[in-house]
C-alpha cells in the first residue's frame, strides 16, 4: 500500500529543538571544562543536530503511526478492502478523522439499507408462503376427501374436482405472475414496441371486463367521446395488461353502482397521460407508498375474498418502468382512487390524428 502522507511537523520540530538544546548545553559544558568552546564548530553542531534529529524523528513517527493506522484500516471488519484506495491511508489526524466519519456514514447507510431489504425479504417470503399455501391446502383437502370415499358419489366428485381445479388455476396464476415480475426485474422480458391506438386498447379492455363490472353494476366509461384515434408507441400487449389490471382493481375495490372512468390527456409535446379513476373505497394515505409492492394488500380480507395474486400493481409498475415511463397514484379514503401513467406519442403518425381534446374542468 502506497504511503502518501499529509505531514504535520509540529511534533518533530519541537522534539528536535529539545534534543538540540539539550545536546548543545551538554557540549558547551563539556567544552568549557576542557579545551574551550569554538563558536563556528559549535553552531555547525547545533544546525546538524537539529536537522538530523528532525528528519529521524519525523520519519520514525510517520512510520510508527502509519503502521498502526494501517492495522486499524485492515482490521475494521465493516470496511470492505475494495472501498479503501491506497491514497486514503494517512497519518494526518484531521484527514483520518474525516475518512473514518465518511466510512461510518457510508456503512451506516448500507446497514440501514440491508435492514430494509431484510424486512422486505421476510415479508415477501411470508406473503409467497401464504399465497401458495391457501390454494395448495384447498386442493389437498378436496383430493384427500375424494380419496377417503367421496369419489364414489358422482355429484360430490364432480363438485370437488371443479373446486380443486380452481385451486390449481389460482396456483398457476400466482406462479405465472411471479415468473413475469422476475423477468421484468431482471430485464429478461423484452418489449415489442409498435404504434397503436390507445383508445382501441381501452375499449377492448372495457369489452373484456364488461361482465365482471356488471356484477357490481359498475359503469366502465371514457371521460369524453374520443372520435379520433390516439396513437402511442409501446408494447401493445403489455399496455393492454396494464389497463386490464388497473380496471380490474377499480372494479374489485369499487362500490356498487359506481363508475370507472378513463381519460387520455396531453402531458407534454411527446407524451400523453392515461388516467383510470374510480369512486370506490379509496386508499388510506399511509398505504399509498406501498401499493406497488409485491403481495402488499391494502384490504387483506377484501382482496383475499376477491382473489388475485397480489402482484397486479407491482407488474403494472415494472411494465411502465420498462417503457421508461412514470406511474402515479392519488387517492382519498372513502372517495376514490386515480392511477395514471404516461406514454410516448407515436412519431410517424400525422399530428392531426394525435390531437386530444382536453376535457373542461
Amino acid at each position: 500500500m502506497a504511503k502518501k502522507f499529509k505531514r504535520s511537523y509540529k511534533f518533530a520540530i519541537k522534539t528536535s529543538l529539545y534534543i538540540t538544546v539539550f545536546l548543545s548545553v551538554v557540549l558547551a559544558g563539556f567544552a568549557h571544562f576542557t579545551s574551550g568552546l569554538l563558536l563556528g564548530p559549535f553552531f555547525t553542531f547545533i544546525i546538524i543536530t537539529y536537522f538530523v534529529s528532525f528528519f529521524i524523528i519525523q520519519y520514525r513517527v510517520e512510520h510508527f503511526i502509519y503502521k498502526r493506522i494501517k492495522k486499524i484500516y485492515d482490521n475494521v471488519s465493516l470496511l470492505e478492502s475494495t472501498s479503501l484506495s491506497p491514497s486514503r491511508v494517512t497519518t494526518d489526524m484531521a484527514t483520518l478523522t474525516r475518512e473514518v466519519e465518511k466510512f461510518t456514514k457510508d456503512k451506516k447507510l448500507e446497514i440501514d439499507s440491508l435492514k430494509v431489504r431484510e424486512t422486505y425479504r421476510k415479508e415477501f417470503m411470508g406473503n409467497v408462503s401464504h399465497e401458495l399455501k391457501t390454494p395448495l391446502f384447498t386442493v389437498q383437502g378436496y383430493i384427500l376427501t375424494l380419496l377417503d370415499g367421496a369419489m364414489k358419489d358422482k355429484t360430490v366428485r364432480k363438485k370437488y374436482l371443479q373446486r380443486a381445479s380452481k385451486g390449481v388455476e389460482r396456483l398457476i396464476y400466482i406462479v405465472r405472475d411471479l415468473d413475469m415480475i422476475t423477468k421484468l426485474e431482471t430485464g429478461d422480458l423484452h418489449l415489442e414496441k409498435e404504434d397503436f391506438n390507445i383508445v382501441e386498447i381501452i375499449q377492448g379492455s372495457f369489452d373484456l371486463l364488461e361482465m365482471k363490472a356488471a356484477k357490481k353494476n359498475i359503469t366502465l366509461t371514457f371521460d369524453i367521446d374520443y372520435d379520433k384515434p390516439i396513437w402511442v408507441y409501446g408494447d401493445r400487449d403489455r399496455i393492454q395488461q396494464i389497463l386490464t389490471n388497473l380496471i380490474v382493481n377499480s372494479i374489485k375495490y369499487g362500490k356498487e353502482d359506481g363508475t370507472t372512468e378513463i381519460s387520455i390527456e396531453n402531458l407534454i409535446k411527446n407524451k400523453v397521460i392515461v388516467r383510470v379513476t374510480d369512486n370506490g373505497e379509496g386508499i388510506e394515505e399511509e398505504n399509498l407508498p406501498r401499493v406497488f409492492e409485491r403481495f402488499y394488500r391494502v384490504d387483506k380480507s377484501g382482496s383475499r375474498k376477491e382473489g388475485g395474486s397480489g402482484l397486479g400493481l407491482s407488474i403494472v409498475k415494472h411494465i411502465i418502468e420498462a417503457h421508461d415511463e412514470k406511474i402515479y397514484v392519488e387517492s382519498v379514503f372513502g372517495v376514490g382512487s386515480e392511477f395514471s401513467f404516461t406514454l410516448e406519442k407515436s412519431k410517424d403518425i400525422p399530428e392531426i390524428d394525435t390531437e386530444i381534446e382536453t376535457p373542461e374542468a
